[in-house]
């Protein structure tokens, strides 16, 4: 295999794990912060994605100004959802079932709507790719991966150095203690319900203008976003955008060196390697 060949590989797997990423962020905060492991979060992204799709394309929006309208949106579903969830005292092994049977519910809907056929997003929003040397760096994967990294890191630094992050922190440690100090647990806990919406929100947009859209597709992300998760660490903005990079940049290159076919095993034998050398880390 020629270096410019692999090199690009390696591109493309960049590119994916920002994906990867992006996909993970709000569900990592809410297994972390929230204790719901929110499979939800999967059927926020397509219906974030089809919403673009319809308003971005027949409608004939520019996908930034669709965001304007899909994140506060998700914002509210996510809060929406988190008050249905506390309302019912469900925990976090329950939120597995509970949250599952809401994506196949959305499965249905979006069935219903859009129908099962594949769909494309046909627009000309930063179409075409910038040629550096032998490499060619699509644009709207840049775009994409630019906001991944910018989203991971703000919210890392929210968590870490803004007042509400440290009091979410506080609540998490020991919500009593927290609570006597005038944390307000419960509007943290809808404030960042819908702070994972509004990501899967984002997520949904990028994934309408990346790929053609499927309803049964929910599914086939659930393993290698969750693996992103875990491997890198609940509730890590940076660590989860460092998993995604291992993971799409090794899947990348097992797909070049060896078939395609191999790629789904490499983010749970990553996984499984990470857990017996570091149990801790998830």
């Amino acid at each position: 295999m020629s270096a410019t060949l692999l090199g690009q590989s390696v591109l493309s797997g960049i590119f994916s794990g920002c994906l990867y990423a992006l996909l993970g962020l709000g569900l990592t905060l809410s297994w972390r912060y929230l204790k719901i492991i929110n499979l939800a979060h999967f059927a926020f992204i397509f219906l974030a994605a089809y919403l673009t799709y319809q308003l971005a394309g027949p409608g004939g929006r520019p996908p930034w100004l669709v965001l304007l309208i899909v994140v506060p949106l998700f914002f509210a579903l996510g809060v929406a959802q988190q008050a249905l969830l506390d309302h019912f005292k469900v925990d976090e092994f329950a939120s597995i079932i509970v949250t599952f049977g809401m994506t196949i519910l959305a499965e249905v809907f979006i069935q219903w709507i859009w129908s099962a056929d594949f769909v494309r997003l046909e627009t000309q929003f930063l179409r075409g790719s910038f040629e550096v040397g032998a490499f060619f760096l699509p644009k709207q994967e840049m775009l994409m991966a630019g906001a991944s990294l910018a989203l991971c890191a703000a919210t890392a630094g929210f968590l870490r150095f803004t007042w509400t992050g440290k009091a979410l922190r506080a609540s998490l440690d020991n919500p009593p203690i927290a609570a006597s100090y005038g944390v307000p647990g419960q509007r943290l806990a809808l404030m960042t319900a819908g702070a994972a919406g509004a990501l899967a929100g984002v997520g949904g947009a990028f994934m309408a203008l990346l790929f053609t859209l499927a309803p049964s597709q929910i599914y086939t992300w659930f393993g290698v976003v969750l693996a992103t998760v875990m491997l890198g660490g609940l509730g890590s903005a940076m660590g989860v955008f460092a998993a995604g990079l291992l993971i799409g940049v090794c899947e990348a290159v097992t797909m070049a060196l060896t078939a395609p076919a191999w790629a789904p095993v490499v983010p749970f034998t990553l996984l499984i390697v990470i857990l017996v050398l570091w149990p801790e880390r998830v």
